[in-house]
């Protein structure tokens, strides 16, 4: 009650104080064009971009000085002390030099594009960034569910947009592909921290515009790292919190020497005891950057890299366990006594990109970019009972007689490359902008399992019992444009040819399975955007994605090669931006064929296949908003409400009585882990200048494990709440000193917002096994950041 009455003081002496609104224009000092998309910010927080004639309008403190600036991709930036005025107009000068990032704008959908979409900057990510893992940084976005298995957020995350997971949602870094070539997923797990070298984020729901890598079955994720500093920074980020949760990163830039290089680097350690028992990790990585810029050139190579070793925790909890021991974790526990303690996943990945972005006039450039990923690693297993003759051993003779079985230990190890090319030429001329673009990559990827201690012998140091190889091969090329018809009206064209080719050599179950595949897609794409004024506009657009199998859905017998799945996308917004409120409303309908499913059945080599099932349908409206209430408080909510069906479909139960399955039929039932209902919010507070205070909160609905919509294979409705507590310090040691608090879950919520299910008939009773993946209850992170 204290602490209540102490904020509620605290805001009306913050009331009391005299407000300015501050407006202005920002204009080109050699044309005197406006210049839309400025950023215009304040030294004692709040900041705003100037609309299509270069206007802005903010809302500012009158009590005590502070600065008002003005930035520009390609500008230089300008700063000016408040001097009582209500009015400041900045005239930018060009820099000279070509940094406008090329390989982005060819990928992500521009201001008008009718997609729809959500942007995160710097600072917004900045503001939360303590550790904890990409994906939960995402996680206030609209339709956006995340999950932990360890369950504070360091080391396997997961996240679903849409109800769809990440296996469906193409990720690109600098518009290089990063999805993982067979499984089709992205393990941010081996890129940690990497959200202290991100710039930029957008996250376009639904097929969105064309790109490069993965078919976007629910999504696109676009990363950008590639900025520019014209000035040299140093910058150290420390960070504590529950579970010995600690974070390290030191941040380097040279800042534009000699009027054309730039050196920026990055060093980074996480470590986290989890939440989950032993469920541990140890993150490292770095990144670099050097760049030759020129008025029409500009260079840039990047080399960044990720290593973890994390104590496996994807095994869940049972349902039995979780409501008297949530930290249970059963990896590792079936070997005698204490639980195997290198119960682990260890891998390594290393990226390379080298850029050339030219200008050629004004109103074409082109970008290429050349690749490479080197991945490798392994997850051990403590075994307990293992036939030798699964391993191609024969049985060992001690004293006479024949031993079958044995505890071991196992190494199931992964070693590929990734490497190809991507370019874009991009035309502007200001009625017509248009890009053709493509990519051609290659995947070669080695499994192989070692077996390196067997409790009772028999094997030879390191006994490989399988090596195996995959290859994969994927082309696109693609042209979208945008037509301007009239000053309001805007058509976009897109139109994408991607091919893909699977040369699959045996698994590791089933080794003598060998798959060549080969698919052909076309993803068109068309839509338009009408602008009511200068801060509204309305958009509608379909478009149609396929995407081939993963590699695992291959496992079967060649009669029942799984088919590519077909999304058809219909999208319809309306989108408000002014300097009092922001509001995106749009409806959806993602109307899917053959989509890959998992019904429980077995195929006949003995593997848990998906099943493409005929029909299926998410249909949902989606509103995302702010209000600036006061000059120091603003409200941000957003909400999916949504309907995702499957018509028909076939379940198989395991029948343990008399062996091999039943089929069970079902109608009309809820897609897993796709809530109806999904929606948060953000209460941002500025009860003093350079103090930011926002209360954090998401509301998750139903989700079903599987796609019988069963209650008893469900996960509960949950709602979350965080704080966060953003300070920078008023000194003169450093170029900025920054306090952080994250408390998150402050009503220590119980909830898992991930699991799984297992059904099978035994005694002539259908039986559910369910397993969970609990998030943590109470838990901080605290930090401080040193600009030098």
């Amino acid at each position: 009650m204290k602490q209540m009455m102490l904020l509620a003081l605290l805001g009306l002496s913050v009331l009391a104080q005299a407000q300015t609104v501050i407006t202005g224009t920002v204009t080109d000092k050699t044309s005197g064009q406006p210049l839309q998309g400025a950023t215009i910010s304040l030294s004692t927080g709040g900041s705003t971009y100037t609309n299509a004639k270069g206007q802005y309008r903010l809302t500012a403190t009158a009590n005590g000085a502070f600065t008002i600036q003005a930035s520009f991709l390609g500008y230089r930036t300008i700063r000016e002390t408040a001097s009582g005025k209500t009015q400041y107009d900045f005239a930018l000068e060009e820099t000279g030099l070509f940094v406008k990032p090329v390989e982005i704008a060819s990928l992500r959908a521009g201001r008008d594009a009718p997609f729809t979409r959500s942007d995160l900057n710097k600072e917004a990510i900045a503001q939360q960034n303590l550790g904890q893992d990409l994906p939960l940084l995402l996680n206030q976005l609209p339709s956006v569910v995340t999950n932990s298995d360890a369950g504070a957020g360091v080391g396997y995350t997961g996240l679903r947009v849409r109800g769809s997971d990440i296996t469906r949602i193409n990720v690109t870094v600098n518009g290089i592909p990063v999805n993982d070539a067979e499984s089709q997923g992205t393990f941010f797990v081996n890129m940690p921290d990497f959200a202290s070298s991100v710039n930029s984020i957008q996250l376009q729901r639904g097929v969105g515009t064309s790109t490069n890598g993965a078919g976007a079955f629910g999504a696109s994720l676009n990363l950008s790292t590639n900025e520019y500093r014209e000035n040299a920074y140093g910058e150290i980020d420390n960070s504590y919190g529950s579970f010995d949760t600690w974070k390290h990163t030191v941040k380097a830039g040279s800042g534009l020497i000699n009027g054309h290089f730039t050196i920026d680097a990055r060093l980074s350690k996480i470590s986290s005891n989890g939440y989950i028992d032993r469920a541990s990790s140890d993150l490292r990585s770095f990144y670099t950057s050097a760049a030759y810029i020129s008025g029409k050139t500009a260079i840039r190579l990047n080399v960044f890299s990720g290593k973890e070793k994390t104590y496996q925790a994807w095994n869940g909890v049972d349902s039995a366990t979780l409501h008297t021991n949530r930290t249970y974790n059963p990896s590792g526990a079936n070997k005698p006594g204490a639980p195997y303690d290198n119960e682990t996943d260890n891998y390594q990945q290393d990226h390379y990109q080298l850029f050339l972005n030219q200008s050629i006039n004004n109103q074409l450039n082109f970008n290429i970019g050349l690749h490479y990923t080197r991945g490798r690693g392994y997850y051990e297993n403590y075994r307990d009972g293992e036939s030798y003759a699964d391993f191609g051993v024969e049985d060992p003779v001690y004293n006479g007689a024949p031993v079958t079985t044995t505890d071991l230990i196992r190494q199931l190890w992964l070693d590929n490359h990734f490497y190809g090319g991507v370019f874009s030429l991009n035309h502007d001329t200001g009625k017509l902008n248009w890009s053709l673009g493509g990519a051609l990559n290659r995947y070669d990827g080695g499994h192989y399992g070692k077996v390196i201690w067997a409790q009772n012998g028999g094997f030879d140091k390191d006994h490989r019992w399988y090596d195996l190889d995959a290859f994969k091969t994927d082309a696109n090329i693609y042209w979208k444009g945008e037509l301007t018809v009239t000053d309001k009206l805007k058509l976009f064209a897109d139109v994408q040819y991607r091919r893909v080719n699977y040369e699959l050599n045996g698994f590791r179950n089933n080794p003598d399975i060998r798959r060549h595949e080969r698919y052909n897609f076309i993803n068109p794409k068309g839509g338009l955007s009408f602008r009511l004024n200068e801060q509204q506009h309305v958009y509608a657009s379909y478009a149609i994605g396929n995407k081939e199998p993963n590699r695992d859905d291959f496992e079967a017998a060649l009669e029942e090669t799984p088919k590519h799945e077909t999304l058809r996308n219909l999208e319809a917004g309306y989108v408000l931006q002014s300097p009092k409120a922001g509001l995106q409303a749009n409806v959806y309908y993602m109307n899917y064929r053959n989509q890959l499913v998992l019904t429980g059945r077995i195929n006949d080599v003995g593997a848990y296949a998906r099943t493409n099932i005929p029909k299926s349908y998410r249909l949902g409206i989606e509103l995302d908003g702010h209000y600036n209430v006061l000059p120091r408080l603003t409200l941000a909510a957003n909400i999916a409400l949504s309907r995702n069906r499957i018509d028909a479909f076939t379940e198989y139960l395991d029948d343990w009585d008399n062996g091999g399955q039943k089929a069970v039929e079902h109608k009309n039932t809820d897609i897993s882990f796709s809530p109806d209902l999904i929606a948060g919010y953000t209460v941002s507070y500025r009860p003093l200048n350079g103090l930011v205070l926002d209360w954090v909160g998401k509301y998750v609905s139903r989700q079903y494990l599987d796609n019988t919509s069963d209650d008893r294979r469900s996960l509960d409705a949950f709602i979350v709440n965080d704080v966060r507590i953003n300070y920078t310090v008023p000194q003169q040691f450093f170029r900025s000193l920054g306090l952080q608090l994250m408390l998150n879950n402050i009503f220590a919520e119980k909830y898992e917002p991930n699991g799984y299910t297992y059904g099978y008939l035994e005694n002539g009773t259908v039986k559910r096994d369910n397993y969970y993946f609990p998030m943590a209850g109470f838990n901080f992170m605290a930090g401080v950041k040193i600009g030098l």
